[in-house]
C-alpha cells in the first residue's frame, strides 16, 4: 500500500537513514583495550619514522654546528686532545670532539667525537677509543652511522681506491689515499709497518635501516705519521657497546619509564574521548603524545646497532 501511495504522488524512495537519535552501543572494555593498544603502537610507529627520518637528521646537523665551533677554537687556542686525556689530564668525555674530517669524492665534512656508542654517534662519526687518533702511528678507526642521525657514512661504500681523505687534530693535518672498500669476509690488508699509519672507516652494510654486515674502508697516511701517548682502552677492555654494531642497553629502563607515561596519557586520551567532544580531546592529547613518543623514540634508537 505504502509503495502504491508512493508511485502515486511521484515520490521515490531512497535508502533508510540512520535515525540520530539512536544511541551507538559503547565498545566492550576488550574492545576498549584493544583501541587504546592500538593507538599506542601507531603513535610509536609514526613517533619512531619521525625520529629516524626527519628530526634525528636536524639534531645531528645542529649538534655537529655546534661541536666545529667548540673544536676550531680548541684548534686556534692549541687547546684540542691528542690523545685519550686534555691538558689537564682529565679523561676525554664521550662525545667531546677529537678531530675533523673531509672526504671530498663523497661530500663528507664532519667532526669526529670520542667514543662509539650509539647515542654518541647521534652527534657524528665516532673515534674508537682502543686505537690512536688519525695521524698517529697505528690503526685508527672511525665509525660512522649509515642511514639515522644524518648518516654521515651513507656514501662510504662509493669510494674508490686513491680517493683522498683529510683529517685535522691537534696534531695537524694528515692526508689519506683510500686503498680499498671491504665487507664482511673480504680479506683484511695487512697492518701498518711500524711508524706508519693507517685509518679505518666503517659504516653497516646494505639497504637504509636494513644492515646486514658492516663495510670498512682501509686508507693509507700518505705523510709523515706523529707519535702519540698509549691509550687507556684496550680492544680487551673496549665496552661491548662500542664494538661494530652494538647497542646500549642501558637504556632500556628509561624506556619503560617513557613506554608508561604513554600507555597513561593513552588512557586519558580514551576517557577524554568519552567525556568530552571529540575536538577538545584531540586538541589536549594530540602533542603531549606525540611529544613522549617521540622522546621514547629517541631512547629506543640506543637499542638499535650503532653503525645503522
Amino acid at each position: 500500500m505504502t509503495a502504491a501511495v508512493a508511485t502515486v504522488t511521484g515520490e521515490v524512495s531512497g535508502p533508510t537513514r540512520p535515525d540520530p537519535t539512536v544511541l551507538i552501543p559503547p565498545l566492550s572494555p576488550r574492545a576498549e583495550l584493544a583501541r587504546g593498544a592500538l593507538i599506542v603502537v601507531v603513535v610509536l610507529s609514526v613517533s619512531l619514522m619521525l625520529e629516524l627520518l626527519v628530526i634525528s637528521g636536524l639534531q645531528q646537523r645542529a649538534t655537529q654546528q655546534r661541536l666545529f665551533d667548540r673544536f676550531r677554537a680548541e684548534l686556534a687556542l692549541g687547546t684540542a686532545p691528542t690523545g685519550p686525556t686534555d691538558l689537564n689530564g682529565d679523561v676525554l668525555a664521550l662525545g667531546d670532539p677529537v678531530a675533523y674530517m673531509e672526504v671530498p669524492s663523497i661530500g663528507l665534512r664532519q667532526v669526529v667525537v670520542e667514543g662509539t656508542l650509539p647515542s654518541t654517534l647521534f652527534d657524528g662519526p665516532g673515534h674508537r677509543r682502543d686505537t690512536p687518533l688519525p695521524g698517529q702511528e697505528g690503526t685508527s678507526i672511525i665509525m660512522g652511522r649509515r642511514a639515522a642521525f644524518g648518516g654521515p657514512f651513507s656514501r662510504l661504500s662509493d669510494l674508490e681506491e686513491g680517493d683522498p681523505i683529510r683529517v685535522t687534530t691537534g696534531q695537524g693535518t694528515f692526508d689519506y689515499e683510500v686503498l680499498g672498500v671491504r665487507l664482511d669476509g673480504d680479506p683484511a690488508p695487512n697492518p701498518p709497518r711500524e711508524g706508519k699509519s693507517r685509518l679505518l672507516l666503517a659504516t653497516a652494510d646494505g639497504a637504509a635501516f636494513v644492515p646486514k654486515g658492516v663495510v670498512r674502508v682501509d686508507a693509507k697516511l700518505t705523510t709523515e705519521a706523529v707519535g702519540g701517548p698509549a691509550r687507556l682502552v684496550t680492544s680487551s677492555s673496549l665496552p661491548a657497546g662500542e664494538q661494530f654494531m652494538a647497542s646500549d642497553t642501558g637504556t632500556l629502563f628509561a624506556l619503560l619509564l617513557w613506554l608508561q607515561l604513554l600507555v597513561a596519557l593513552v588512557a586519558a586520551a580514551v576517557w577524554a574521548w568519552h567525556r568530552w567532544s571529540r575536538a577538545k580531546a584531540w586538541v589536549v592529547f594530540l602533542p603531549p603524545v606525540m611529544l613522549v613518543g617521540i622522546l621514547m623514540s629517541n631512547e629506543a634508537a640506543r637499542l638499535m646497532p650503532n653503525l645503522l
